[in-house]
């Protein structure tokens, strides 16, 4: 299986459990929480360019 990891914090993501995902240029990303998810919607070219920040 795949590995899928948060792109704002870093963290490693099972896509079977979290109901967090967003869909961008036509690639699903999966997140650890609403609060990743909510922070990578806001700029996801940020994320994609310079990578996750961090744990928050």
């Amino acid at each position: 299986m795949p590995e899928y990891v948060d792109p704002v914090c870093g963290m490693v993501v099972d896509p079977k459990k979290t109901t967090y995902k967003t869909v961008y240029r036509g690639r699903i990303y999966y997140f650890c929480s609403k609060h990743c998810l909510e922070e990578f919607e806001k700029n996801p070219e940020y994320y994609l360019t310079h990578g996750p920040r961090g744990m928050h």
